[in-house]
């Protein structure tokens, strides 16, 4: 190991669907953080862990910090991605663009009291539609606060990805490394699997429902060539069941087919999957519940 191994925590935050865990599949160079075009899709904090020769980045992937918190589900995500900030080497601030709302105004608050480097990523640069409007709107978030580096990428695309690894990595403490150099995340595969099936509801369901929706692994069961799953969807209300269900329960087919393939190639093993859908009154604003399945501040 080198005299000047480099070894930290870095909190990816930001408003919802500004790319956090895109950028962290992108760098980790595979799916640990689910994604959809919805916001709010991460609940939970996931962490990334990329090492090499020189370095050992531990990425912590939050959920989007948002100023609506009516139900206890929002006031968990909040709680999370606040806790984190606390505790890490390294923050990398995630904008949409030069798109700033009030949620960007909240992310900032909650950095007042952040005493490590703080980097702004500028996500989603690719999809300006003035290029010749980067440059002036880079200079008015400069104003935002005192800002260690202001990064503009493509998490989608890679776009400046190794110029912002670099830059982490020079603002990290010189320190031995944290985790054996070939584990990827501190989540469990029952945890990832849960994920992977929540990813594929969000991504086939309408507009709200998928916020009325969580996923809990009830059994894992490793056989020979074949890893059995038994995974409950609990949705808030009986009309939901239907429509999660859909009609000749082809949405749930096409769900757990989906879902299966991707976790096949994540545990590198036949799959059998097999899903079923049951209502929790309530459940997403309920603090006991969301315990009970698993949203805990401290994960």
């Amino acid at each position: 190991m080198p005299e000047e191994f480099r070894c930290g925590y870095i909190a990816l935050v930001g408003r919802p669907n500004t790319g956090k865990s895109t950028l962290l599949n992108r760098i980790l160079g595979q799916k640990i953080s689910i994604t959809s075009r919805r916001p709010q899709t991460t609940r939970h904090r996931v962490l990334g862990i990329k090492t090499h020769e020189a370095a050992q980045l531990i990425y912590v992937d939050t959920p989007g910090m948002h100023v609506f918190s009516g139900r206890a589900m929002n006031r968990h995500m909040n709680r999370t991605a606040s806790s984190v900030l606390m505790d890490v080497d390294v923050v990398v601030f995630l904008v949409d663009g030069l798109d700033w709302t009030a949620d960007d105004d909240l992310v900032l608050e909650k950095l007042a009291a952040v005493k490590c480097p703080v980097i702004l990523a500028v996500n989603k640069v690719d999809l300006l539609k003035s290029r010749a409007a980067l440059l002036p709107g880079l200079q008015a978030l400069s104003g935002k606060r005192q800002f260690a580096e202001i990064i503009p990428i493509s998490a989608a695309r890679g776009d400046n990805i190794p110029e912002l690894e670099a830059c982490i990595e020079s603002l990290l403490p010189v320190s031995a490394p944290y985790f054996p150099e070939d584990q990827i995340t501190d989540r469990s595969e029952r945890f990832l699997v849960a994920e992977l099936v929540r990813e594929k509801l969000f991504r086939k369901l309408a507009r709200e429902l998928p916020y009325g929706l969580t996923v809990e692994i009830e059994s894992f069961v490793r056989d020979p060539g074949i890893v059995h799953i038994h995974a409950l969807i609990w949705v808030e209300r009986a009309s939901q069941k239907s429509i999660v269900i859909g009609r000749q329960g082809r949405l749930l087919k096409e769900v757990g087919q989906q879902a299966r393939r991707d976790i096949e190639a994540m545990l590198g093993s036949k799959v059998n999957l097999k899903l079923w859908v049951k209502v929790k009154a309530g459940w997403a604003d309920d603090e006991r519940a969301l315990r009970s399945l698993g949203y805990t501040d401290t994960e």
